[in-house]
């Protein structure tokens, strides 16, 4: 070959790219280095599995690895012997040292599934293992291997059954997933629990026991609290359920002192904040109240006063208005009790005040809704209403940004678009943020921004009431209004029970409504996604058998939970044709999904299929019946929420709560309450008492992140959280800066507790 020829050969191709080298990347052995590594970066042997689903997770480094809990841990100790398992109950968990004896493999003849078996013997008797569709355990099983196994047992004539269970070799240098009390954890496609299992000892190993420990001696000296490296370590793997107790209240502990923390540090920057103060004279409070109470009987037909707990909540914002501290003020209070009146009473005031007002909705179309019913409100005060949303183009957009910059728009109602630096505010008084738990801290801190004369008042508004035990702790940093009683002439929804198989006659119900001219709401059951694949026919879909609803990130969930709203969709358009039937789920755009919402406003659908992204929607005078499937899955609030989408009119309204919950069990006398009553404060302090209070406060709040550890449906914990209190007012500087301490102050900044000190308490309503 000639030397031309052998050039040629080595140079690229025409058009292709020269190949890089991979570099490879070291992880840094300084063990405090390596927790803020990538945990695709870590080293660790199932670093490449943790870099594509760790973000699923929440887990980027590794020292989200670290603070993974687990949700459960299972009590794997005890071993017992293959003969005395004959008197066992079908269904329990049970741990064995067995040797293998025999191994096969076969397909089921239905779906051609593999199941893998094996049989196994002790001193004492025999027994049997079997797996599906997990092809590898063939590969890691070999005759005369000694191992424990812990898993459901089943009776299968006179034999016993190992049903799917977990094993390792009794040799194992150290027991993971058998044989001691074994950590659950939250998992997501493509992680195993053996593999995370594996992970976390590695992280544990190769950081957990440098994690600097950052709370101050005296102060866990005075609690009696153990060292963080410990608490990690008996967090994950407990040699007993006291050390994993002390472990669990160590962090804990640590969660409500971040809070805390950074709630007494708001609380003091903000009292150190000035504004320009909104006087309020008798005689405009009295034209406003007039002008709202007459919007409100043009509406309903009837007087409509002002209810004595909206009287009184003016009242309240009046006061804070005219002081020169900004005001920071909740209302809370059910569906149809008032709040938006309420709002606008402050949105005129500050308009008539020569000044501007801003309502910050979370969509399109319920800025466009609040617009009108603000517009309304106020219409016999003469103050122009400006809409800002970002479907708004060209000139009507320019004319709306022209009107807000010079100060002709008194009050703007609008979406994030409002927050867009292009938005330009004369004299921005008054932020008022509709369903706040929608918006994260920065969001409205943007809106916050606009205002050129000081920090604007802000007005947070939530239909979701909030426990009182819960608030003590959440809204310490607040004043709140609370609105109990509903306006006059309200119509009571009727609510009743049904049995799936009982649904024809409100079908029925549903087809006369329509006829009636009036709509239905079908909200569906959330399910996981290991039952759509069994019944996909997907045995591989968890390989390693630990996926249950419980264990499902809220990601994959609402993937489920939109396939169930189809599924439920395409059945009752058959069902109910020619009746006009619509769908709305998490996964649609939200475009689409106000889209669809505004053609069932409108009276271009009969019947609204979806999840519970209707909770939160626009007034749909006409929507007279909501029926909530598979009812027992939903806590007492949400329940409550969901029905009070219907009965915003004047005709008779109706909710009907599918369940195959069985009478006297604790799911079915929950519905009985919810059926028995329209008081949503009375079903939330019901409902904080049966789940966590961040089940009660809703499936993904921003803002202030749900709590890992720590539960304040906890009587202990509520404790802590006081205690927690005190600590914070010391270690809180008197203008709000931080604590002196330098380790807790690196915690609070870049650590674990981050998101829970930058979290915001008045998002979590």
């Amino acid at each position: 070959m000639s030397d031309g020829a052998r050039t040629r050969s080595s140079a690229p191709a025409r058009g292709s790219r020269a190949l890089k080298p991979k570099v490879a990347v070291k992880a840094p052995t300084d063990p405090v280095e390596l927790l803020d590594q990538p945990v695709g970066l870590s080293g660790f042997a199932a670093a490449s599995v943790l870099r594509r689903a760790g973000r699923r997770l929440g887990v980027e480094r590794v020292r989200d690895l670290l603070f993974h809990l687990p949700r459960r841990y299972d009590d794997l100790r005890e071993m017992r012997r293959l003969d005395d398992l004959h008197a066992a109950p079908d269904g329990v968990v049970v741990s064995a040292r067995v040797r293998v004896t025999d191994i096969r493999v076969q397909q089921t003849f239905r779906r051609r599934v593999q199941v893998t078996t094996a049989f196994l013997a002790d001193e004492t008797g025999t027994a049997e293992a079997t797996w599906f569709g997990r092809r590898f355990i063939e590969r890691r099983l070999h005759t005369g291997d000694e191992l424990i196994v812990s898993g459901k047992l089943k009776h299968r004539g006179f034999g016993i059954v190992f049903d799917d269970p977990e094993f390792q070799r009794a040799d194992a240098a150290s027991l993971l997933h058998v044989g001691r009390i074994v950590p659950v954890y939250r998992l997501t496609a493509g992680l195993t629990a053996a593999r995370l299992r594996q992970a976390m000892r590695e992280a544990l190993d190769k950081a957990g026991y440098a994690y600097p420990e950052y709370l101050p001696s005296e102060l866990r000296a005075a609690e009696d609290l153990p060292p963080i490296t410990t608490a990690l370590e008996h967090a994950h793997y407990p040699t007993s359920f006291e050390a994993r107790d002390a472990a669990l209240r160590r962090l804990a502990f640590d969660e409500l002192l971040a809070l805390q923390l950074g709630m007494v540090a708001r609380r003091r920057a903000r009292g150190r904040a000035h504004t320009a103060a909104i006087e309020v004279p008798d005689q405009r409070d009295h034209a406003i109240r007039v002008a709202l109470e007459a919007s409100l009987a043009r509406k309903l037909g009837h007087e409509a006063p002002l209810t004595a707990d909206q009287a009184t909540a003016v009242a309240e914002i009046r006061g804070d208005l005219a002081r020169p501290v900004p005001m920071l003020r909740l209302v809370q209070g059910d569906v149809g009790s008032g709040k938006t009146a309420v709002a606008a009473w402050a949105l005129a005031a500050a308009a008539l005040a020569g000044r501007q007002g801003a309502l910050l909705a979370p969509t399109d179309l319920l800025a466009r809704q609040h617009g009108n019913t603000v517009a309304d409100l106020v219409a016999d005060l003469g103050v122009p209403v400006t809409l800002l949303t970002g479907s708004l183009k060209g000139d009507a957009r320019r004319k709306a940004l022209e009107a807000i910059a010079t100060g002709q728009a008194g009050i703007v109602v609008g979406t994030h678009a409002l927050i867009q630096e292009a938005v330009s505010f004369a004299d921005l008084a008054l932020a008022v943020v509709d369903e706040q738990h929608r918006f994260g801290v920065d969001q409205r801190g943007a809106l916050e921004a606009k205002a050129t004369r000081g920090a604007p008042h802000v007005l947070l508004m939530t239909a979701t009431p909030i426990p009182r035990t819960l608030g003590q702790v959440l809204y310490a940093d607040l004043d709140v209004s609370t609105l109990h009683s509903a306006p006059a002439g309200r119509v009571p929804i009727r609510t009743g029970i049904r049995r799936p198989a009982e649904l024809e006659g409100t079908w029925d119900k549903v087809r006369e409504e329509a006829a009636a001219d009036r709509r239905t709401f079908v909200v569906v059951p959330r399910i996981g996604p290991a039952a759509k694949a069994a019944d996909a026919g997907e045995p591989d879909a968890d390989p390693e058998g630990f996926f249950d609803d419980d264990e499902l990130l809220d990601e994959d969930v609402e993937t489920a939970w939109a396939a169930a709203a189809e599924a439920e969709y395409e059945r009752l358009t058959d069902l109910l044709a020619p009746l006009r039937v619509g769908l709305v789920h998490g996964r649609l755009k939200p475009a689409d999904r106000d889209a669809e919402m505004a053609r069932f406003r409108d009276g271009d659908l009969d019947v609204l299929v979806g999840t519970t992204v209707v909770e939160v929607g626009v007034d749909v005078p006409d929507a007279t019946m909501m029926v909530i499937e598979g009812a027992e899955r939903f806590g007492l609030a949400q329940l409550h929420q969901l029905r009070g989408r219907v009965g915003r009119g004047t005709q008779a309204s109706f909710c009907v709560l599918v369940s195959e919950a069985a009478e006297g069990t604790t799911e079915h006398e929950r519905l009985k309450a919810v059926a028995a009553t329209t008081d949503g404060f009375a079903l939330a302090e019901r409902d904080f008492e049966l789940r966590r209070e961040g089940d009660v406060l809703g499936l993904a709040q921003s803002g202030l992140p749900r709590l890992r550890v720590a539960t304040l449906a906890n009587a202990e914990h509520r404790e802590l959280a006081a205690r927690a209190r005190g600590y914070a007012e010391d270690l809180v500087g008197e203008d709000g800066e931080a604590p002196s301490d330098p380790a807790l102050v690196r915690e609070l900044a870049g650590g674990w507790l981050r998101r829970v000190f930058s979290g915001d308490p008045a998002s979590a309503a």
